[in-house]
């Protein structure tokens, strides 16, 4: 009776020491995906920040006048809205216009 006690004891010790250090191995992984993950956040949360602060900078109006009695311009024409490009689309698209504007004008002036 008492090495059946001892063999489930020493089975039971052997389960639990085995279970231990397979969650102990899972939970090493486990962590080290955050500190990754962590890493990669902190760092795209910093370069989001610094392009913030570039743009607030750079779009500032103060400093664009700055910039421009700094130059000397005297004569500065704003850019008009039409003429801002929200993608690269958009302008291939305006160009493709004018090309055909202009060849169907050349054409034009080639039957007179």
């Amino acid at each position: 009776m008492s090495k059946f006690k001892i063999f489930i004891s020493i089975i039971i010790f052997s389960f639990l020491l085995i279970g231990t250090s397979s969650i102990k191995n899972e939970t090493r992984e486990l962590e080290k995906k955050i500190n990754i993950l962590t890493k990669t956040f902190s760092q795209k949360e910093r370069n989001f920040n610094e392009a913030q602060l570039d743009y607030y900078y750079l779009t500032s109006p103060s400093i664009i006048e700055k910039k421009i009695e700094h130059l000397g311009i005297k004569k500065y024409i704003h850019m008009e809205y039409s003429k801002i490009f929200l993608s690269m689309e958009n302008f291939v698209n305006i160009q493709n216009q004018h090309v055909m504007q202009k060849t169907l004008d050349e054409k034009k002036i080639q039957k007179k």
